[in-house]
């Protein structure tokens, strides 16, 4: 059963988070179960559990967790913005692979880009709510 996306090498698709943005690849083949992220081995760049277990979170939601290399470029954000970027990246790139994983990684909320970002700094303010201290006199 040869389907138009099964003949491909790899699938891309970007995921982003606050400022983060990853492009990610899923590919075919090559190695099982390998993660590279800008050229370095996921346990060197997202060196604690807790990062590590976020990325690989899609995979493990749609079971297909030994089926792919995964490679991405990350730019902005910091360390937490960046695996969840790599997260919704991951998910959307598996459900371009198959569409029957859309389903359960929706319901997980991996499918859909968090909107929550840094409030702006208003004029007058200390921070974007915070104002300065009052006094009396």
């Amino acid at each position: 059963m040869a389907t138009k996306a099964t003949t491909k090498k790899y699938f891309e698709a970007v995921g982003r988070r606050k400022t983060a943005i990853a492009r990610v690849r899923l590919h075919l083949g090559a190695k099982k179960n390998s993660f590279t992220i800008n050229d370095r081995a996921m346990e060197s760049y997202f060196p604690t559990n807790e990062l590590s277990e976020t990325v690989r979170d899609a995979m493990a939601t749609s079971g297909v967790k030994e089926s792919f290399e995964v490679t991405a470029k990350i730019q902005g954000g910091g360390p937490h913005a960046q695996a969840e970027a790599m997260r919704h990246g991951i998910s959307r790139a598996l459900s371009l692979f198959n569409p029957e994983f859309r389903s359960p990684l929706k319901k997980a909320g991996f499918i859909k880009r968090d909107p929550r970002s840094v409030e702006r700094k208003k004029p007058g303010l200390k921070k974007a709510r915070k104002s300065p201290q009052w006094s009396k006199r």
